[in-house]
């Protein structure tokens, strides 16, 4: 069973400015409710017991909100408002689960996850990347369910636009394994549309083995000085490690942009 999560949050969330010039995008409330809290609710839902927030000093208020118990505790007693009380201990059980390590250089995902190794207790961890939200069903347990059954890595798929493929990374695909899930044979970053090898696209969901340290370890940062997760990837599927695509249920949306966060809230409040 997979029971450690990762969850990268030392972005400097410029897609979302200037909102994110003064607060943390994760804070950001999506239909009245921190958009963190749609990602740890998928967690606990899938199982997982344990999350890793990576964070930079940048974005200490992450760690605040989740550490404000003089506040609550002052507001409890003054109001004696059970819904405050029923919303401090939401945030109590968050906390409980919830370890800080800190990304102070922007080097990217593959330096933010480099950063979780000594923390990372079993083969295999989840990794989520919080600009990308999945509602109305969790695909965290469902790639969880997958990987119980063939033991290895899963990184999530959603068909898009091939007008749109220059926007993603995209899967190059093996044979089907079962209904909506499929081998790996490689995974390349944002191609042309006539280079694209299908339209399956790279989502922010991943099952990985804590092999893909080692990896990380050896790249050095590409031009835009970040270490990209997907080029260590790419060398253990060039190894012959397995990787499994699956192709989600569920909506998608992208909250990391100001259009996508204000469809997010639109879409949630719907629910």
């Amino acid at each position: 069973m997979i029971k450690q999560a990762i969850i990268p949050l030392a972005g400097l969330g410029t897609r979302l400015l200037p909102l994110t010039s003064v607060f943390a995008k994760e804070l950001l409330p999506i239909n009245g409710k921190p958009g963190i809290e749609y990602i740890l609710d998928e967690c606990i839902e899938a199982g997982i017991k344990e999350v890793i927030f990576i964070i930079s000093k940048k974005k200490m208020m992450i760690k605040d909100y989740f550490y404000n118990d003089a506040f609550y505790k002052k507001i409890i007693k003054k109001k004696k408002d059970q819904n405050i009380v029923r919303k401090y201990k939401k945030i109590l059980r968050y906390k409980k689960m919830i370890k800080f390590v800190y990304q102070n250089k922007p080097l990217g995902t593959g330096d933010a996850v480099l950063k979780t190794q000594k923390f990372i207790k079993d083969n295999f961890f989840l990794m989520l990347l919080p600009d990308d939200l999945i509602i109305k069903k969790n695909c965290s347990l469902s790639m969880i369910n997958i990987h119980n059954r063939y033991k290895t890595c899963i990184m999530a798929s959603m068909n898009v636009n091939k007008k749109n493929v220059s926007r993603w990374g995209i899967y190059k695909l093996g044979k089907k394994i079962i209904k909506k899930n499929y081998h790996i044979k490689d995974v390349v970053e944002k191609p042309s549309v006539n280079k694209a090898p299908s339209n399956k696209a790279v989502i922010g969901r991943y099952i990985l083995h804590k092999n893909i340290f080692s990896k990380l370890k050896k790249l050095k940062p590409g031009k835009s000085g970040e270490i990209h997760i997907t080029d260590a990837i790419r060398s253990l599927i060039n190894e012959k490690n397995k990787f499994i695509a699956h192709n989600f249920s569920g909506k998608y949306l992208d909250c990391g942009s100001m259009e996508g966060y204000i469809k997010s809230n639109l879409e949630i409040s719907k629910l």
